[in-house]
């Protein structure tokens, strides 16, 4: 990250000529807007940069459609793909009342943080997702009334792609067998290569990257965990940087959580742990997995409230696809160490180490606004805390074994409907003051009405399935 100073003075020097000010909405998108460099000075800083919220779905209504983007300049990078541009990652401020906007993801995310420390558990936490993408060489979409396609392309997918002009080398990968060849299967090697690289330049530590378990160019790069709103932030700069490092490529990421049958899908399996004075509330070494009570009590609030949470971390009709068995989904809303179709998993590659125990949660997906989906884990976690809840007297486990052939362990929701109704039903994140209740009536507004549209649209399959009926 550049300090503003030094921001400036590039600026001042014509080494930077405009500044990219980038703001999550709702969805968890990226929006943008660019300001020549000498309109970026201290002054704009403190005072925003104004906007139209009303063309921001989700965010304000015609009638009082002015906000205010206010940079955060510890955020300021050099965009590596536009020449002579910084950009800035900005909070949503309303003019009138001079604070944040209750509807802005970030702003919650900040929240989050500050309800942690007032609840006194602890005063960090850490956040490690593992973000799963898709990098397709074509890929071809068209939704209308008579016309629909979905037609994917890759290098890695068995058979013959000859009609879509892709090179063939006979090197495929079969369905479910991409957790790990070396290449030259895997195709996509220099492309994460190059990714980290990327990354790294701009500050986010990556630790590994790798093919995953699909065909047609599954991949998975990890970062260095980070707390909430930074690690938040720093998903955000990493979508945007596959999105447009695959464009260089002549390729396309795609965060779908399910684009293709009957293969696996992509998840963002969430490590987190919470510090108090520098050490892990999470730890200790006589406990089940190593991990304390409060840890267990945090484990038991993730639980109780899993349906509510998916309507946060789950957001799409797509994210319902991946969440069914024997697809390393977890659909089971159980605890375990080491079994990995249990919502909640206690990793065991660095046993008896106090600094780096820590609980994964695997359900969300690529698709979720990280700042809220963080915000909302953290949430129910800590109500779990305050509580004292204990996962084994509620029934969740620990499950060490096949919980797929165990016909009483509750699933998670089928469809995304259901967990906006479990969400909107939840309290716990309205009572906490991290949500207001403006975000959660805009959300679940924005959701349901995507969701509807969504499901209006019949599909080859109903054809398929139901045609000769």
């Amino acid at each position: 990250m550049i300090p503003l100073n030094k921001a400036l003075s590039m600026i001042k020097t014509k080494e930077a000529e405009f500044v990219d000010l980038k703001f999550c909405d709702l969805r968890g998108t990226w929006q943008h807007m660019t300001l020549s460099g000498h309109e970026f000075t201290k002054e704009t800083c403190e005072a925003g940069v104004g906007f139209d919220g009303s063309s921001i779905k989700g965010f304000q209504s015609i009638y009082d459609s002015d906000m205010l983007l206010v940079p955060d300049v510890k955020t300021i990078f050099k965009d590596p793909f536009f020449e002579k541009t910084l950009s800035c990652i900005c909070s949503v401020y309303d003019p009138t009342s001079g604070k944040p906007s209750p509807k802005d993801p970030r702003n919650t995310a900040q929240k989050a943080e500050k309800h942690l420390k007032k609840n006194g558990v602890g005063d960090a936490s850490y956040w490690g997702p593992e973000i799963e993408f898709f990098v397709f060489d074509m890929l071809n979409v068209e939704l209308g009334p008579y016309h629909q396609v979905i037609e994917i392309g890759s290098r890695e997918i068995p058979g013959n792609n000859t009609s879509l002009s892709l090179p063939q080398d006979g090197y495929k990968i079969p369905m479910k067998r991409g957790y790990f060849p070396v290449p030259p299967h895997d195709k996509l090697q220099e492309f994460r290569s190059e990714m980290a690289s990327i990354l790294e330049s701009l500050g986010v530590v990556v630790e590994v990257h790798h093919h995953e378990v699909a065909t047609a160019g599954q991949v998975e790069i990890d970062l260095r965990y980070d707390e909430l709103v930074s690690m938040a932030d720093k998903v955000m700069l990493y979508k945007y940087v596959a999105r447009n490092l695959a464009k260089s490529y002549g390729m396309v990421a795609v965060f779908l959580p399910k684009p293709i049958y009957g293969d696996n899908g992509s998840g963002m399996h969430t490590h987190q742990s919470v510090f108090k004075n520098r050490r892990n509330v999470f730890y200790d070494p006589k406990g089940y997995g190593e991990i304390s009570k409060t840890g267990l009590s945090y484990t038991a609030g993730l639980l109780k409230h899993v349906g509510a949470i998916l309507g946060i971390t789950n957001p799409t009709t797509n994210s319902y696809r991946r969440l069914v068995p024997h697809f390393e989904a977890p659909t089971s809303i159980a605890f375990s160490a080491r079994n990995r179709s249990a919502a909640v998993r206690i990793p065991m590659y660095f046993s008896k180490s106090e600094k780096s125990k820590r609980l994964e949660f695997r359900c969300p997906d690529p698709t979720c606004n990280p700042y809220l989906s963080f915000a909302a884990q953290l949430v129910a976690g800590l109500d779990g805390v305050k509580n004292r809840l204990d996962p084994v007297k509620m029934g969740f486990g620990p499950y060490d074994e096949n919980i797929w052939e165990k016909k009483d362990v509750a699933q998670t929701p089928k469809s995304l409907f259901e967990a906006l109704l479990l969400f909107k039903a939840d309290g716990v994140f309205i009572e906490s003051g991290v949500f207001s209740k403006e975000l959660i009536k805009s959300y679940l507004e924005m959701k349901n009405e995507e969701a509807t549209e969504a499901m209006m649209y019949p599909t080859p399959s109903d054809f398929f399935y139901y045609g000769d009926i």
